[in-house]
């Protein structure tokens, strides 16, 4: 992509934008930064407009415009921006332009994160130059302004990446799952399968598609391969935690930190996804085993009292909080609650009848969560997180499980997901025994 002397306009002035607006100036473009808010700190090195909007947009008269994915397609902000360009891309597409390496892509509503960086280990004690990069880790953009580039991308592609693309192309496109989520910002479940969807635009017959068994996909032109926890016919199957391909063992997962059923899932995932692209099983297998999960994902806290106590705030839709409902063996108290994506919450009634004791609500849908949750089990409101976790304490019985997994996203309250985890973490540590 030759960009000298273009017109380089990048909206959002986040990390990705950042990253993408010096990569278009490392490539000889006129590059200048546009965000509707105003920003905290800036690389001089790039002129940056704040509180931009449509006159900015005439004013400047991009012959390019690459959108940040934090930014609304649909907005007037970047309505004004798209419209007089020649061409509006995503920083996933515009940087995959410039990148030479393989690409494996993950999406799906839920495990992508872990899914990312299970593949990343795999590829590095496979000897490869990878990273973990895209929605997890560091933007494409970033990368290809260092001196040595990676190989392999372990490509974490969240819908609102892969809704600017247009010739981003990976080797291998997996499909972990899908449920509705970001429903503040799409207006139908459609729009936002759509998105994810185009992970797989591109691919030919050269490439490999590895997809969950029994998820609705329209025919893909890249050779498939399946994983299901779900008793369905697929490339790897597993039942009480050993993954199988046909009639022969491939791991089991008890003997890993990888043996709940959301994980198994993204286990087989990463196990196709790396064999697809060449790297030997035992490698594969030696990493699985060697793996910790990244945090904020039923991560243990403590015990105390004969209670464990699980940190999930990286549940940060409907889908995530089933999931972890349902990998739990002994009876829950649930904490759950913060921004509303406007999601329906009523689907998870059955599963609180059947696996939670009583739960505790916080956050901007509390309201909403109580008045859906207290028919069926009984429900607790309160002002924060840490109120959650006094709660919580006293209604817990020896051998029950305290599960932190809020069910929506964190901006009502914290900065994201990891701050909030962290706030219930010190919460916990900070009990006292009540024995």
């Amino acid at each position: 992509m030759n960009l000298q002397s273009l017109k380089v306009a990048v909206l959002g002035a986040g990390r990705s934008g950042k990253a993408a607006a010096l990569l278009a100036k490392s490539r000889g473009a006129d590059v200048c930064v546009f965000d509707s808010a105003s920003v905290s700190e800036w690389h001089e090195i790039v002129p940056l407009v704040e509180h931009a909007g449509n006159e900015d947009a005439e004013r400047f008269g991009a012959d390019l415009v690459v959108m940040s994915p934090g930014v609304e397609p649909d907005c007037p902000f970047a309505l004004a921006f798209s419209s007089r360009a020649g061409e509006c891309i995503g920083e996933f597409e515009f940087s995959a332009r410039f990148y030479q390496g393989r690409i494996i892509a993950i999406t799906g509503t839920n495990g992508k994160t872990t899914t990312t960086a299970l593949i990343e280990k795999i590829l590095l004690s496979a000897g490869l130059k990878a990273v973990a990069c895209g929605n997890y880790g560091i933007p494409v953009s970033e990368l290809l302004l260092r001196n040595e580039i990676p190989e392999v991308l372990a490509l974490e592609s969240s819908s609102f990446q892969l809704a600017g693309i247009r010739d981003f192309h990976p080797d291998v496109a997996v499909w972990l799952n899908f449920a509705p989520d970001h429903m503040d910002r799409y207006r139908s479940v459609e729009d936002y399968r759509n998105d994810k969807l185009h992970i797989f635009d591109n691919q030919t017959e050269a490439d490999w598609a590895v997809v969950r068994a029994g998820e609705n996909l329209p025919a893909l032109k890249a050779r498939t391969l399946t994983f299901s926890t779900e008793g369905l016919p697929a490339t790897l199957t597993c039942r009480d935690g050993v993954v199988m391909e046909s009639d022969s063992i491939v791991v089991d997962l008890t003997e890993t930190l990888m043996n709940q059923t959301h994980n198994t899932e993204n286990v087989m995932a990463a196990f196709l996804a790396c064999r697809a692209l060449g790297v030997d099983e035992d490698v594969i297998l030696a990493a699985i085993r060697g793996f910790t999960p990244p945090g904020h994902r039923c991560e243990l806290v403590r015990y105390l009292d004969g209670v464990m106590w699980l940190n999930d705030s990286k549940a940060t839709n409907l889908h995530a909080l089933v999931a972890a409902i349902k990998s739990q063996k002994a009876p829950v108290v649930l904490i759950a609650g913060g921004k509303d994506k406007g999601l329906d919450y009523v689907s998870l009634l059955p599963l609180l009848r059947e696996k939670v004791r009583a739960a505790v609500v916080f956050g901007q849908i509390r309201e909403q969560l109580y008045s859906e949750f207290s028919p069926v089990v009984p429900t607790y409101r309160e002002s924060d997180v840490e109120a959650c976790v006094r709660r919580a304490q006293k209604l817990a019985q020896p051998g029950d499980i305290v599960l932190f997994s809020p069910g929506t996203s964190s901006f009502d309250m914290f900065t994201g997901y990891v701050q909030r985890g962290q706030v219930f973490r010190t919460a916990v540590l900070a009990l006292t025994s009540q024995q």
